[in-house]
């Protein structure tokens, strides 16, 4: 039997406007570490603004999604269009604020936000699949929104924030306060969830609580 495929949905390079990079490396590690093979997804197209990560402010820069993820995938890369679940055991997506803004509207719109069509297509055919899918940061807030508009009810976290808790709450969900180091496992739906840098105070506690949600969705797979 060969190794497991986990997908792995970046967005951007860098936690202000794309994937946050520890927890995408974090993720990449533990899949490694699991003995599973990653399969990094991202779709094509501007990042909704570039931030200079320095200071904060928006740089006035235009970038493409794709090519700035290839920066963490070493170049290896899939198209989120071309991404299929029947290709893949799990599927997992890293945080950072390009989650609300460019796979999803969520850190504008909450609970009303839209999500990449692609996205919202290969999360909800992974259910459909029985397969699991996990969520990492503020990523569980926009999973909470395909589920919601695929029927589904799930236990997830993003730790302790309660504005973003309760618009988990607005799409149907349960969310579970949860700190960094651990993983809130909702075995019927196959959703994993950890809340990393939404709460955590080192990248040691955000790899604690990867490397628990990868390991859960590895017996599961």
């Amino acid at each position: 039997m060969g190794k497991k495929r986990i997908g792995v949905v970046l967005c951007g390079a860098g936690h202000r406007d794309g994937s946050e990079i520890h927890e995408a490396t974090c993720t990449l590690l533990a899949i490694d570490r699991a003995g599973a093979e990653a399969v990094c997804i991202s779709p094509k197209g501007e990042q909704r603004f570039v931030r200079d990560h320095a200071s904060g402010e928006d740089s006035g820069e235009r970038r493409d999604m794709f090519a700035e993820s290839a920066r963490i995938s070493r170049g290896d890369l899939t198209d989120l269009k071309l991404a299929k679940a029947a290709e893949l055991d799990a599927l997992i997506i890293p945080g950072g604020q390009g989650a609300g803004l460019n796979l999803s509207s969520f850190l504008a719109d909450g609970e009303n936000c839209s999500v990449n069509p692609d996205l919202a297509k290969l999360v909800t055919d992974m259910c459909a699949a029985k397969k699991p899918v996990g969520a990492v940061c503020i990523a569980p807030a926009i999973l909470a929104r395909i589920l919601k508009d695929a029927g589904i009810s799930a236990r997830v976290t993003i730790g302790d924030d309660e504005s973003v808790a309760g618009s988990i709450e607005s799409m149907g969900h349960r969310h579970e306060k949860c700190p960094a180091t651990g993983c809130v496992a909702d075995a019927e739906n196959l959703i994993f969830t950890t809340p990393a840098y939404m709460n955590a105070r080192s990248i040691g506690e955000v790899w604690q609580g990867i490397e628990k949600l990868v390991a859960a969705i590895m017996e599961t797979a």
